[in-house]
């Protein structure tokens, strides 16, 4: 599976952004698809997955309720709808594709796409 991922961009705090990735091969509806991030200086950090079927959604904490994940299966799309965007959502967004394993560990992730770049100026 080959993953890319693309829409980020400048935005000011209080914006919106939506990223999206775009899966090749037909094998995309069994996956676990998931979005990290990676700021400046920190390590890469768990924001969302979602099921195969699209059926569960996860987040971490802080994000739930800004962030929202979601997928088309016919269209081999993963998305990561991101609203009210704060100065600290500065990260390179990755994401990721897993066969299985907990969808919070990195190691449980087999394909990632490039990253893209959000920025949230203040």
């Amino acid at each position: 599976v080959q993953l890319q991922a693309s829409g980020g961009g400048l935005v000011q705090a209080g914006g919106s952004l939506r990223l999206s990735c775009a899966a090749s091969g037909r094998t995309f509806s069994s996956y676990v698809m998931g979005w990290f991030r990676q700021a400046p200086g920190k390590g890469r950090e768990f924001v969302a997955a979602i099921t195969r079927s699209g059926g569960s959604t996860y987040y971490t904490g802080s994000l739930k309720g800004r962030f929202t994940i979601s997928r088309d299966n016919a269209k081999n799309t993963v998305y990561l709808q991101m609203n009210i965007l704060k100065p600290e959502d500065t990260a390179v967004y990755y994401c990721a594709a897993s066969s299985g394993g907990s969808y919070y560990y990195i190691s449980s992730y087999d394909y990632w796409g490039q990253g893209t770049q959000v920025t949230v100026s203040s």
